[in-house]
């Protein structure tokens, strides 16, 4: 019983306060859990990492920060070149998602004390080119690319939730929450994109295999780099 609540204190217990404060204002986010403006700072660091399996914690929380960070430098590509352009407020409708996502698991990373890759540099300008670069095509190479960067998050997302089920259920719940909210938020904008002719986008097979593949090696060597 108590191994399974060695990961909890890290999430709740600076968040009590805020909890009740959310409750008094009447606030109903997307962070059930988590008011807003909370931050996820453990009581005690010693009490956020002794029972979990830190080598697992970290790999996830370190990838899920780097694809944040890329999601967010992608639409910022997409604004660059279409923010002007009546695809603008959709583009920054997910733009402030992934922003929001960003801004989780930059608490989770001082939370956890685990290490950026030393990839960010790379994906800040890879992101932006990627963005741009498919926006250029205009909405619709866009949203092609936003299906297929989605796809692969969403997939990934779901693998990360069946490692965290296998390892302990309720002692990584928080953790799964934040993983599960960022996934359901990954699979709208997913279908945004179908929704808005991702489909009819300019060798769309092509153009989303080659983003795949590139998420697919983006994940990998941000896991363990």
């Amino acid at each position: 019983m108590a191994a399974a609540g060695a990961l909890a204190p890290a999430l709740r217990c600076s968040l009590g306060r805020h909890r009740a404060l959310s409750r008094a204002a009447g606030r109903r986010g997307r962070w059930p859990f988590l008011a807003e403006g909370a931050s996820l700072r453990p009581c005690s660091t010693r009490a956020a990492l002794d029972g979990i399996n830190k080598a697992v914690v970290d790999r996830i929380i370190r990838v899920d920060h780097a694809g944040e960070y890329g999601a967010n430098r992608i639409y910022a590509g997409q604004m660059a070149v279409l923010g002007r352009s009546a695809a603008g407020p959709l583009i920054q409708q997910m733009w402030n998602q992934e922003k929001d996502h960003l801004r989780k698991f930059n608490e989770l990373m001082i939370a956890y004390r685990v290490r950026p890759t030393v990839l960010l540099p790379f994906w800040n300008v890879a992101g932006f080119i990627l963005g741009a670069g498919s926006s250029l095509l205009g909405k619709k190479g866009a949203m092609a690319c936003t299906v297929a960067v989605e796809e692969s998050i969403s997939d990934h997302y779901n693998n990360q939730i069946r490692t965290l089920m296998e390892e302990d259920p309720e002692k990584y719940k928080e953790l799964m929450q934040i993983i599960k909210q960022c996934r359901d938020d990954e699979l709208e904008h997913h279908d945004i994109g179908l929704e808005h002719d991702a489909e009819r986008a300019p060798a769309y097979s092509v153009l989303k295999t080659v983003i795949q593949l590139g998420c697919k090696a983006a994940i990998y060597l941000s896991e363990r780099i």
